[in-house]
């Protein structure tokens, strides 16, 4: 089973419930001034509400203007405030867990809140308490987050703790990527939204096959139906071009140096072989380590001397901080990186205590290590990044310098930690484009800072620009902040597949706002107003109009004047950061499911549509909808009222079935096969198991065909129920049922099924698409998709019966070829013929094709672009005549297009991300022109 996950409003709740608005209107006449300018005429910004209610929730998204005594430190004040008033909060106090204090030298405390659910922590949810000190007490003065009521799953797991971490390693959809992979258990959590669902939460650390970096995943898996609820990369690279720096969590690094060390100063060169003074730690044998123990947090700093960067999820045994025999440091600490990383590091500490009142990346001082000259296995790694308890910087490549050198790097990946320790940004879409905007903010804020640059100055901007060993600053810097993008006219409608859904590909639009108020505030006013937002209002769910509203609600705390707090809001608005900003985005396909979430994509056939969608009575599971492909009405429901997951669901147009996963009414655990008409009527069941995996169903007028996988015998079995009898195994032609034949992917039409087989023949795997009569009992055609010497050419997705004839994609030999073909076969195996060849470019690669008996419709993404990534890039659907000819758009929307199912002649149904979430649409024919 495909499974794709989007961390959406929808994937974790129903509705809204995760884009709580805090409802803060502080807007301006769209007549604005470019980016950075002047501001234009601007209305009066609305006072803040003294509540605003939480959407899908009874909890208040925001509450201000108290003044309630609050007597006892701040966080027991903080609990005994919300238990005090339960008719105001709806928050029970005893399923709060106190994360963080944030003390701030004017004399105010915030009080950050994890909620529980029965003692199991909820993903997003928390809660803000903010207090003021006076005279020998304090004060209540607002209060606000996610905090998310009428939760009821359960938080005891009903599969077996092996199945769950199974099912985490096979989120990893590429069979080499499994190969040595390792899922970390982090326990249990519940996701939000209704009434919620208990997941186990694991990390998932493999090797990238298509690049050989390495590959971490947070996953988690629905602990009650086992299937994966939600999974997106952690940690990755800080260049665009690639997956994202996240917060993954990692072994804690090991202290740097004894207790009996002291305080030293001393000299090394740094990358570009100046000598600079640096402080270190003198050691009891009267050696010395690249450790600082000048202030609160010691900094150590160590050489990965071009080991794997695999080797380094905590510190290994056998490593020491950089050394020296005399307070001199050899060459080597500084063509390592080691100097500048231990320089910045410094820096960034500096910046954060002196400016913003913060002692270290928790808050709290804790130690701060940096890893450099890490490699990719030996080779080149030019990147960088935050792990979850360190920074570790790639060797660089022949293109860039150690990325140890670059002071705003650092403070990016430094800033990551912050984030981790405040709001903890959750590292997909729109939350996690605004982690990687904070820690761009906040990198650039330091190294412009540090070197008294003035925010006018053309190089302020740039991110990364002193990485390269030649070109321009311009030239050579990964991102700038003053790009001048907005949300309209430049966001990225990327999937959750590319960047994480876009945490680096749109971050610079709301990056870009923050940048613009550091120029028209003063740049310290402008980095504490920030810094307020992320550590006081912030919280791990919010998308750009949250951080919006965030930062003007922590300008009001600042006490900014109005002039100044328009100023705010006309940055926003000039990135086009405001209230319904999604609809404003151009598009020429008929939305059917807004903001939609499936276990997998839709199916459709004779004007009706079928998918799975999240539960709108909250009861946590997905629910199976059909509507029609011409009309925009209610969709109606199919599946029976449950909690199980439903979904992967096949419709010839009068009836459907899916697979229903879950605990069952009897109080059993496993998959059922169900069918229902479209029109209505009793659901029956068709088969069940708790130790097979029925997959690939398919319906055909009374017939019902799937696909069995035995997970003990690891055979697969093809199962036919016909007219309502029970389901029975088709036998397979002699000398195709050796084990361990399987047969995938099925097609099923008018008698016929079709499928991918593959079995062994002596020492040789053979594939082949075949064709199955019903009637007849007999394999009636077979294509095989094997060389002479048996090398695989391995079918890339579901065969479909179109116009009399069976249809496939076959990958090429060679990957790097490009040379993937859409092929097409009688059913008597009489002929075979490309509709793609391989020679054309449109030809599919590595995706999905759905076809009627008039026109095949396939998804295409073009090369990897040798820059930065852009709406053009993405996957598109695209449509030919059955019978063959030239490949045309079949919608213009800008976005990420995938999922697509044939409805009856050129009418297509899909998933389009273009407006930032998943929404099923439709279109009719192809697009004339884009």
């Amino acid at each position: 089973m495909h499974h794709r996950s989007r961390p959406t409003a929808r994937a974790l709740g129903s509705g809204a419930a995760l884009s709580l608005a805090l409802a803060l209107t502080l807007s301006v006449s769209p007549a604005l001034a470019a980016p950075g300018g002047p501001p234009g005429p601007t209305a009066e910004p609305d006072p803040v509400p003294g509540l605003v209610a939480g959407e899908g929730t009874a909890t208040p998204r925001l509450v201000t203007g108290l003044s309630d005594p609050a007597p006892g430190n701040p966080a027991e004040a903080a609990r005994a405030h919300l238990a005090a008033n339960p008719d105001r909060y709806r928050i029970d106090a005893g399923q709060l867990a106190e994360l963080a204090v944030e003390r701030t030298a004017e004399g105010r405390d915030t009080v950050r809140f994890q909620q529980l659910h029965g003692g199991v922590p909820v993903l997003g949810g928390q809660y803000l308490v903010r207090l003021v000190r006076s005279g020998a007490g304090q004060r209540v003065e607002s209060v606000g987050g996610k905090y998310f009521t009428g939760l009821t799953a359960p938080t005891t797991p009903a599969v077996p703790a092996a199945t769950l971490r199974r099912i985490a390693l096979e989120s990893l959809t590429d069979p080499r990527a499994r190969s040595g992979a390792t899922a970390e258990d982090l326990g249990p959590v519940v996701l939000p939204g209704g009434a919620g669902r208990l997941a186990q939460h694991f990390v998932v650390r493999a090797t990238d096959p298509a690049t050989g970096s390495p590959l971490v995943r947070e996953v988690y898996v629905d602990a009650v139906r086992g299937v994966v609820a939600l999974a997106h990369d952690a940690q990755g690279p800080y260049r665009a071009e690639g997956v994202g720096t996240g917060t993954g969590r990692t072994a804690a690094a090991a202290a740097p140096a004894g207790s009996t060390a002291e305080p030293a100063t001393g000299t090394a060169p740094d990358l570009l072989g100046r000598t600079v003074g640096v402080n270190i730690a003198r050691q009891p044998d009267a050696s010395y380590q690249l450790v600082d123990l000048t202030r609160p947090a010691t900094i150590s700093t160590y050489d990965g001397a071009g080991r794997d960067v695999r080797e380094f999820g905590g510190i290994p045994a056998d490593a020491l901080p950089v050394g020296s025999p005399t307070p001199d440091f050899p060459a080597a600490t500084g063509t390592s990186g080691a100097t500048d990383a231990h320089l910045n590091a410094g820096t960034v500490y500096d910046f954060y205590r002196d400016r913003l009142g913060r002692d270290g990346l928790d808050g709290k001082g804790s130690p701060i290590t940096s890893v450099v000259n890490v490699s990719n296995g030996g080779a080149p790694f030019p990147n960088a990044s935050w792990d979850g308890r360190k920074m570790v910087y790639g060797n660089g490549d022949a293109k860039h310098r150690q990325f140890a050198v670059a002071l705003d790097v650092a403070g990016h990946e430094m800033t990551h930690g912050v984030i981790q320790h405040t709001a903890d940004l959750e590292y997909s879409g729109q939350s996690g484009a605004m982690n990687e905007a904070l820690a761009d903010y906040f990198g650039n804020a330091i190294e412009v800072t540090a070197r008294g640059l003035a925010m006018t100055d053309p190089k302020a901007a740039l991110m990364g620009e002193s990485l390269c060993r030649t070109g321009t600053p311009e030239e050579c810097a990964n991102r700038r902040l003053d790009d001048r993008r907005t949300t309209v006219k430049d966001y990225i409608g990327a999937g959750l597949d590319l960047d994480n859904g876009g945490v680096h590909l749109n971050s610079t639009i709301f990056s870009g706002a923050l940048w613009d108020i550091r120029r028209t505030l003063d740049p310290l006013t402008a980095d504490r107003l920030v810094y307020r937002a992320l550590a006081e209002y912030l919280t791990p769910l919010d998308d750009f109009v949250d951080g919006r509203n965030a930062v003007l609600a922590a300008g009001r705390a600042l006490n900014l004047d109005r002039a100044r707090l328009r100023s705010v809001a006309a940055a926003f608005d000039a990135h086009g950061i405001r209230t319904g900003w999604q609809s404003r985005i151009d598009t020429d396909s008929r939305p059917l499911l807004p903001g939609a979430y499936a276990p997998t994509g839709p199916a459709a056939g004779g004007g009706h549509w079928v998918m799975g969608d999240t539960d709108p009575n909250g009861k946590g599971g997905f629910v199976l909808y059909t509507g029609s492909t011409t009309n925009s009405g209610t969709p109606t429901r199919l599946s029976p009222d449950d909690d199980r997951m439903h979904g992967w669901a096949a419709t010839d147009g009068k009836s459907a079935v899916w697979l229903a996963i879950g605990i069952d009414a009897t109080g059993s655990w496993g998959t059922e096969v169900l069918t229902r008409s479209l029109s209505g009527g009793p659901v029956r069941s068709v088969f069940k198991s708790s130790t097979q995996s029925p997959v690939d169903v398919r319906i055909s007028g009374a017939d019902i065909a799937f696909v069995v996988r035995d997970g003990e015998t690891d055979r697969s079995s093809v199962r036919l129920s016909r007219d309502g009898a029970p389901p029975v195994e088709i036998p397979m032609p002699e000398g195709h049922g050796v084990s361990p034949f399987t047969a995938s992917s099925l097609a099923f039409k008018d008698g016929r099924l079709g499928w991918i087989e593959s079995w062994t023949a002596g020492q040789t795997t053979l594939q082949a698409a075949t064709v199955y009569s019903i009637a007849t009992g007999r394999v009636t055609a077979q294509y095989p998709l094997s060389t002479p010497d048996g090398a695989a050419r391995p079918v890339l997705s579901s065969p479909a019966f179109a116009g009399g004839r069976l249809l496939w994609l076959r990958a090429a030999a060679d990957p790097a070829s490009g040379g993937d073909t859409l092929r097409s076969g009688a059913l008597d195996g009489s002929g075979e013929s490309e509709l793609l060849s391989a020679g054309s470019p449109y030809t599919p690669a590595n995706l999905a094709f759905t076809a009627t008996d008039q026109a095949v419709t396939f998804q295409h993404r073009g090369p990897r672009p040798s820059g930065s990534w852009s709406n053009a890039d993405l996957p598109k659907l695209y449509q030919l005549p059955l019978t063959g000819g030239a490949p045309v758009r079949f919608s213009c929307n800008r976005g990420t297009q995938f999922h697509p199912a044939a409805d009856r002649g050129t009418r297509v149904v899909w998933l389009d991300a273009t407006t930032g979430s998943d929404t099923l649409v439709v279109r009719n024919q192809p697009a004339k022109g884009c």
